[in-house]
């Protein structure tokens, strides 16, 4: 199988790990590293340029994991590539560069356009990035101008959220004081009590 038959699955991730406001860039080591791809079967079009794996799919990269049922990459006329992965839900897990940290989520379909540049996440569709998150029945965000959108819908309909609002989760940065500089409590912050050996005990005085 062709190599830039796998590249779309690779801009798949990618770009997920950008679709949550503060996410940062994707892990850049990702990039030099093999991609994994285990299925349960594998069909291979050459005449619609059409790559589909299914049953079980997951596909790794370094810190890039994704886990679907199914994944769908074709390539237009024009050389540009498009992916699509299907799951109960499809997830996605990927660290941030130069953060111990990693930015994960689920969907039932995910959807890459290569021309547009442009990641889509549908039903039930959820980012998380730390303890931050946010819930929508879609998320699409667009590389190119790093514009991102989260639509409410049926999906995320539940019995305390019945118009199925857009839900986002972001904590607070954190209090000034508690940060420590060089070792030291920052300014304001307490000062934490430790014994002395060197004062006079009462019998000296």
């Amino acid at each position: 199988m062709r190599a830039d038959a796998f590249y779309p699955l690779r801009c798949l991730l990618l770009c997920t790990a950008l679709t949550l406001p503060g996410a940062g860039l994707a892990e850049q080591g990702d990039r030099e590293k093999p991609i994994n791809i285990e299925s349960d079967k594998l069909t291979i079009d050459d005449v619609k340029k059409e790559s589909v794996f299914e049953g079980n799919v997951t596909v790794t990269q370094g810190t890039l994991l994704l886990k679907a049922d199914k994944v769908v990459v074709r390539q237009d006329n024009g050389g540009f590539n498009y992916a699509f992965a299907y799951g109960k839900p499809a997830y996605f897990k990927q660290k941030r560069d130069g953060y111990d940290e990693y930015v994960e989520g689920t969907g039932e379909r995910l959807e890459y356009d290569g021309k547009a540049d442009k990641m889509q996440v549908f039903i039930n569709a959820e980012i998380r990035k730390g303890a931050d998150e946010v819930k929508g029945d879609s998320i699409a965000y667009d590389a190119k101008t790093g514009f991102y959108q989260v639509m409410g819908g049926p999906s995320v309909a539940t019995s305390v959220n019945p118009k199925g609002r857009v839900r986002a989760t972001i904590q607070p940065p954190p209090k000034k004081g508690t940060e420590k500089l060089g070792g030291m409590p920052a300014a304001g912050a307490p000062v934490p009590l430790t014994p002395s050996n060197s004062l006079p005990s009462k019998r000296d005085q």
